[in-house]
């Protein structure tokens, strides 16, 4: 392969990576966001105290052994942060305009240091703007499960998107 000017070698394209437009999400299409993100002991300490969150079930471990999960559970704001966070090179990686909102977040079930996260996301309603020319809104249900399968997670999301140049 001869080089070109920047002394790499000449390539037949180039492929950036980036999420979807606007025009390419699908509705009712379970996107399974990989890889998996195991919590860490770390994490949760680090997340709770940058948030100046003093909860005790994310920090005292002895005191956390006697409640009724026996042990700490991660901050759920953490979960959550990563359950959006999963999803974005294969959604919203420079396709996205702004976030607009978050509705029926739940956590039905504690996730605890050692366990592995995985996301997945479904493409609900879909409009254009009517004030944007060139965006669309979309609403995203994201789920979270541990390693088991159990649902750790839930999450709508609406979100300002491009639609795909036309050049």
């Amino acid at each position: 392969m001869s080089e070109g000017h920047s002394g790499y070698p000449k390539v037949p394209g180039v492929v950036t990576q980036r999420g979807l437009y606007y025009e390419e999400l699908e509705r009712g299409v379970l996107y399974q966001h990989r890889p998996g993100r195991t919590m860490t002991e770390t994490d949760n300490v680090l997340f709770t105290t940058m948030t100046m969150n003093t909860q005790a079930l994310h920090l005292d471990a002895a005191w956390s052994a006697e409640q009724p999960f026996g042990q700490r559970i991660m901050n759920s704001m953490f979960t959550l942060a990563t359950m959006v966070g999963q999803s974005v090179a294969q959604l919203t990686q420079g396709t996205i305009v702004a976030q607009l909102g978050m509705n029926d977040i739940s956590f039905p079930h504690p996730l605890f240091h050692g366990d592995t996260l995985y996301t997945e996301t479904v493409v609900g309603e879909k409009r254009l703007s009517a004030s944007r020319p060139g965006q669309g809104i979309v609403t995203m249900a994201h789920t979270g499960r541990n390693q088991s399968g159990v649902v750790v997670g839930q999450a709508s999301r609406t979100a300002l998107f491009l639609l795909k140049p036309t050049s």
